[in-house]
């Protein structure tokens, strides 16, 4: 990681901070990751009919879809299963609706903020 980016940032207590907004629906606790300036994709956005792209490009959109995802999925719960570290980003490997896999890139920028995601995920 560089110098200029937060000394406090921790990948595991990053990964684990995410999973359990999540795992506790808390909408803000889950925005709270993310930067303003986020580029954010997933197959989930396409599936859900949120657009064809699959893209979304700023944290308003981003948080409409979260919560979107909240109400499809009532009962949604993540488990993490393994975390990789690279410069300035991090994978999340867990297991996410239906226990399916799911590894998501995420990119922080200089504030250790989520800046830029690709999520994958199995058997969709």
């Amino acid at each position: 990681m560089n110098t200029t980016q937060s000394d406090s940032y921790q990948p595991i207590l990053l990964a684990q901070h995410w999973i359990d907004a999540w795992n506790q629906h808390d909408l803000d606790a889950i925005m709270q990751h993310y930067s303003e300036n986020i580029n954010f994709c997933s197959p989930v956005i396409q599936k859900m009919g949120v657009n064809t792209a699959g893209c979304i490009n700023n944290k308003h959109e981003l948080q409409t879809y979260f919560q979107k995802a909240l109400e499809k999925y009532p009962d949604l719960h993540f488990e993490l299963v393994h975390i990789l570290e690279g410069v300035n980003s991090i994978v999340l490997f867990y297991k996410s609706v239906n226990n399916s896999l799911s590894a998501e890139y995420m990119e922080l920028d200089q504030q250790g903020k989520v800046c830029r995601v690709s999520a994958h995920y199995k058997g969709l």
